[in-house]
This record gives C-alpha cells, sequence and structure tokens, in this order.
C-alpha cells in the first residue's frame, strides 16, 4: 500500500515498507553479530512485554530505516544493527515488517545499536546531508540519527575492544553518556541498563565480551536458555532440601522412640503415618 501526502494540490505517491529494498546487498560484517542481536532482544522481550501489554512494539535486527526517497532507494535508508521502537504494531496490515518507514510511520526508534567491526569512525560519521541537493557522498550515520530519524540513544558497540559508547539526544543534539557506578548506561524510559559482559554463548565457549541488559538495580536480564537453566538449578536444589528433610525426619524416628515416645506420639510430631514410623523402627 503507498501512501500519498497533499503538496500543493499535487499528490505524491510514497512507497511502503512491501515496495522498498530489504538489504542493500552488503554482507554481515562478522559472525558476532547475528548471536549478539539474540541476545539482547531475548533478553529484554520480558521487560517489553510488562511495558506494553498489548504488545504494541517492534525490534528490528540490521533492518532498514527509511528516511528520504533517493536513488537507489536503499541509499534513503539506514540500518542499525538493532532497535527497539516503542507504541507501534510488530505486523503491519498482517505483514511482517520489511523494513521501517518514517513517513508511513512517524514515530523513531528509542534506542538504536550499532555493532562496529572497525574502530567506530564509521558509526561516529557525522557527514550532513548536502543543501545544495547535489549528494556526493552518503550522509553519515551519526548525522543521520541525530539530526532526521532524532533517536533519542543511540550506541556504538567496537567488537575487538568491547568499548561501548552511548549517546543521549538532548536539546537536538548527541551528548555522549558516563556510565553509572556499575559501569553501565542508563536507559531511563525502559528501566534498564546497558554494559559489557563477559560470558560463553552458543558455540562460543570461551568468554567473550557482549551487549547485555540489567534492571535498574544491577541485575543481569536473563535469556530465555539462562531462565530455563536457573529454572532448572532451583528445582534440583528444592528437590535434595525434600529429600534430606525426609531422610532427618526418618533419621529422627528411632532416636524419638529410644527417648520412650510412643508410636503414635512420633507419628504425631514427625507428620508421618504410623505405618511409615513403624516401617522405620
Amino acid at each position: 500500500m503507498t501512501q500519498s501526502l497533499e503538496r500543493t494540490g499535487l499528490t505524491i505517491s510514497l512507497p511502503d515498507h512491501t515496495q522498498l529494498p530489504e538489504s542493500n546487498g552488503e554482507f554481515v560484517k562478522n559472525f558476532h553479530e547475528h548471536p549478539q542481536s539474540i541476545i539482547l532482544t531475548d533478553s529484554i522481550e520480558p521487560v517489553l512485554q510488562k511495558i506494553h501489554p498489548d504488545r504494541q512494539y517492534a525490534i528490528g535486527q540490521d533492518s532498514g530505516i527509511y528516511w528520504r526517497i533517493t536513488e537507489p532507494l536503499e541509499r534513503g535508508a539506514e540500518a542499525p544493527d538493532w532497535f527497539y521502537v516503542p507504541g507501534v504494531p510488530p505486523l503491519l496490515d498482517g505483514k511482517i515488517r520489511r523494513s521501517y518507514v518514517l513517513w508511513q510511520e512517524h514515530l523513531a526508534p528509542l534506542i538504536a545499536l550499532e555493532f562496529a567491526s572497525g574502530n567506530g569512525d564509521e558509526e561516529r560519521d557525522s557527514t550532513p546531508l548536502s543543501a545544495t541537493g547535489e549528494e556526493k557522498t552518503k550522509p553519515g550515520k551519526f548525522w543521520v540519527y541525530e539530526q532526521i530519524i532524532r533517536i533519542p540513544y543511540y550506541g556504538i558497540y567496537i567488537f575487538d575492544t568491547g568499548e561501548l559508547e552511548v549517546y543521549h539526544l538532548v536539546n537536538g543534539k548527541y551528548h555522549q553518556m558516563k556510565t553509572n557506578q556499575r559501569g553501565h548506561y542508563p536507559i531511563e524510559q525502559l528501566g534498564v541498563e546497558l554494559g559489557v559482559w563477559e560470558g560463553s554463548y552458543q558455540n562460543l565457549n570461551q568468554n567473550h565480551l557482549w551487549l547485555r541488559w540489567w534492571d535498574s538495580e544491577g541485575n543481569l536480564l536473563l535469556m530465555g536458555s539462562e531462565r530455563a537453566e536457573q529454572e532448572k538449578q532451583r528445582a534440583e536444589q528444592e528437590k535434595q532440601r525434600a529429600e534430606q528433610a525426609e531422610r532427618s525426619q526418618r533419621e529422627a524416628i528411632p532416636k524419638l522412640l529410644a527417648m520412650g515416645l510412643t508410636v503414635e506420639q512420633v507419628s504425631s510430631a514427625l507428620g508421618l503415618s504410623i505405618e511409615e514410623v513403624e516401617n522405620e523402627e
């Protein structure tokens, strides 16, 4: 479905997400990007479902945000490695989004993250769009996110060093944030913190540095697999406690009987049946 705008009596038809390129044809730059995006999405989903009980939010992973019409079309988009938009439906007309189109939805992402394979210069590029219309170079990501899309939080994570920079949009300008006492960057609207965590994930058995979320009290937000493992350990500990309590009860039976208590008294004291007490005599 195209969207029409009225300008000086002329109808201008703009393409929607189904008519715009999904990709600029470039390869994902390294094998780190895909699992990194999964970690971020998986661990923050429970938080977002509480914030949005109506499920009105969208997460993009290496997906295009279209902000202008140009030729070729993909030059009119930036594709953050991860971004979150509150207050928009996850599907459009029942279809999975192929890209995020600003002139179709008018809501900017709250946060966008770039995973830099280099030193971050590309992600910090603030080259503006040519005022003459004779564009020779594509405007820089930093400038587009700050001046056009106006994303409140912009993070640059450098894989090689594990360094994280987060910028906050204040009065139309990005200001680099400082970490809190835990070394994290608070994202106040979400009630979470963003930081770097060392650990293993998927088949990367050695410890690596990953972007992770924490809650406002500094507790790591767990992924589904971590939550399942935690629940498994909790259940195993509860089983062991129950088994130990049962052993303790049975070990107490002969001691109580030796002290002169009757079978009935021991049964009542330990909450066991008379048959269970008699079997332990």
